[in-house]
């Protein structure tokens, strides 16, 4: 099995633009919220039948769905949704390293805690247990453990419990 890096890994889509479907809400109905009740069905975040009614149920599935590829958890379907739905990749997420700072690193301690990868302090800074950690969690799930956290390493934390 070959391992993937993130050290020369394209840089992440922010959107394709052929992609257009709608803003979709709760109370939204038709066609296109058909089509996304079939996509969280895929994803495993929706456990009823399509019936082309964006209701709470929906809502939260949309919500379950963000928060797995790291987006904001506001149950909207805008056009990151989307694109992440058809893609199954997290967007917008930026390449981390040591000395990085900031949200970004608080979601990948958090996540990492969180499958027992990370047992240090959630505090925003990628130093040396951070990145023993990605290392480890890289070597894991079959990445090359370069300690970079790129599009690779994101898909994988997406797929696990967080």
């Amino acid at each position: 099995m070959k391992a993937f890096s993130d050290k020369n890994a394209t840089p992440q889509p922010t959107g394709d633009p052929r992609i257009k479907k709608p803003l979709l809400r709760r109370g939204a109905s038709g066609p296109a919220v058909i089509e996304l009740q079939k996509l969280l069905l895929h994803y495993e975040v929706l456990s009823t039948s399509p019936d082309g009614l964006f209701d709470k149920k929906v809502e939260a599935a949309v919500k379950a769905f963000q928060h797995r590829v790291f987006l904001k958890k506001d149950g909207i379907v805008g056009a990151l949704t989307w694109q992440a739905l058809y893609t199954g990749v997290p967007l917008n997420m930026p390449t981390l390293q040591r000395g990085s700072q900031g949200e970004a690193v608080i979601t990948l301690q958090t996540v990492l805690q969180g499958v027992s990868f990370f047992r240090g302090e959630i505090n925003g800074k990628f130093c040396l247990d951070t990145d023993a950690a990605v290392r480890a969690f890289q070597k894991r799930y079959g990445l090359v453990p370069d300690g970079i956290v790129g599009l690779y390493t994101w898909l994988a934390l997406s797929k696990v419990p967080h």
